[in-house]
């Protein structure tokens, strides 16, 4: 099984003119998943799995090391074992849902247990859903991607607008502030600026460009990108955006 692309679509703009959706987005090193489970091996290969991912994942061998590290990690999404001894499965998820941090994070019960009273008693400890034993990869690894895209309404809401040194970027509106003063920008320009900026000191590679700017749809020429990227510069500065030969850009925060 080939690896899932490394990042996650779940930030948007919508263009009327094409009436599509332009992403902006997370990566899967930026979601952490939190495995629950007191058996050595269901930690290894499921861990296993979600680090092939790319996804930032953390093991608890027990409830009580479980809500500890979820309370410090703030983790978009929780596995959790319901047969465990001393704390329980539904004793840590009542206990997890008592943290506000955690209030817009996914807990999702591992289990042998398919019985609708179990099923039934997990939703009301507050399981948002149930993955059964024994694991089987494939089927593991598409119901976690179904469940990430849960989260999506709550993270596009809080980064329709957000600031990168002296540039405010407005997604929704399509405006970018530089300096105290509204640029306009060309569309492409624009949406290449704002994913980059979205994550200053980052590395974007160009294929990972190509696809969340111009998409997979649209046939552009191999300099497309450095053409772009020379009018941003002009704009708002040569020193923000710096090249990765042979990878890619990164936008630098003054």
């Amino acid at each position: 099984m080939h690896p899932l692309r490394v990042y996650v679509s779940i930030f948007f703009t919508f263009d009327p003119e094409r009436r599509t959706k332009t992403f902006f987005h997370v990566t899967n090193s930026d979601i952490k998943i939190l495995l629950v489970d007191d058996e050595p091996d269901i930690l290894e290969l499921v861990g296993y799995h979600l680090r092939r991912e790319g996804y930032t994942v953390f093991t608890a061998p027990d409830g009580e090391q479980g809500i500890e590290i979820a309370a410090r990690e703030t983790p978009s999404l929780i596995i959790l074992d319901v047969m465990m001894p001393g704390m329980d499965g539904m004793e840590t998820c009542e206990r997890l849902r008592q943290i506000p941090r955690l209030k817009d994070t996914l807990v999702v019960f591992l289990t042998a247990l398919a019985e609708d009273y179990s099923m039934m008693a997990g939703y009301e400890a507050g399981a948002d859903d149930y993955i059964t034993k024994p694991v089987k990869p494939k089927v593991l690894m598409s119901k976690i991607r179904a469940l990430l895209r849960r989260v999506v309404p709550a993270v596009e809401e809080s980064q329709a607008r957000y600031t990168a040194g002296d540039l405010v970027i407005d997604r929704e509106g399509y405006r970018v502030i530089h300096q105290g003063r509204e640029m306009v920008l060309p569309r492409k320009e624009f949406e290449l600026l704002a994913l980059l900026a979205s994550r200053p000191g980052r590395v974007f590679k160009r294929e990972e460009i190509m696809d969340q700017v111009w998409g997979n749809e649209v046939v552009v020429g191999g300099r497309t990108i450095d053409v772009h990227i020379r009018k941003l510069r002009e704009k708002i500065g040569d020193d923000r955006f710096k090249t990765i030969k042979g990878v890619g850009y990164k936008f630098e925060e003054k």
